[in-house]
């Protein structure tokens, strides 16, 4: 395992700890719209990484894994939605995202395990759907060798 990614997601950890992200009542609170400081963090996340991500990418930058930075834009789709659904939903019930359901635990708030084992099983569920339409999909594929992925 990469030590950076290991000591980096520790440090982001405790970051989302040291904003009371992991609490409960600050998220609650947060999409009952009785405080914005969690909005504000939101914003000035974005505020710093959009255009340090729009200039990287404009300098053709390298990435760590060799790879050149490319950030990905799509339309937006019926999947999208439905994802932004389901991911609410499941924010506005146990007031965390999958981020924060990882340093709830550690910061000894016994919600953390169910949501993460509610985010486990939903990541499971997702991709045996995605295979069901894999197999669907290829099945169709005249002619196409033994394994060919086709893509949702």
């Amino acid at each position: 395992m990469n030590r950076l990614a290991v000591v980096l997601g520790i440090g982001f950890g405790f970051g989302l700890g040291a904003a009371r992200l992991n609490d409960y009542d600050v998220i609650h609170n947060m999409l009952l719209l009785r405080e914005p400081h969690v909005f504000l963090l939101m914003g000035s996340a974005m505020a710093v990484a959009l255009p340090a991500l729009w200039l990287l990418e404009r300098r053709h930058w390298t990435t760590p894994g060799a790879g050149l930075m490319r950030l990905s834009r799509s339309k937006i789709e019926r999947k999208h939605i439905l994802g932004s659904v389901v991911f609410g939903t499941g924010w506005a019930i146990t007031g965390a995202c999958p981020g924060t359901a990882l340093a709830m635990p550690a910061a000894g708030v016994i919600l953390g395990l169910p949501v993460i084992a509610g985010v486990v099983a939903g990541q499971i569920v997702r991709e045996a759907i995605a295979a069901s339409r894999r197999g669907r999909s290829s099945a169709g594929l005249v002619g196409a060798p033994a394994g060919t992925r086709v893509l949702p």
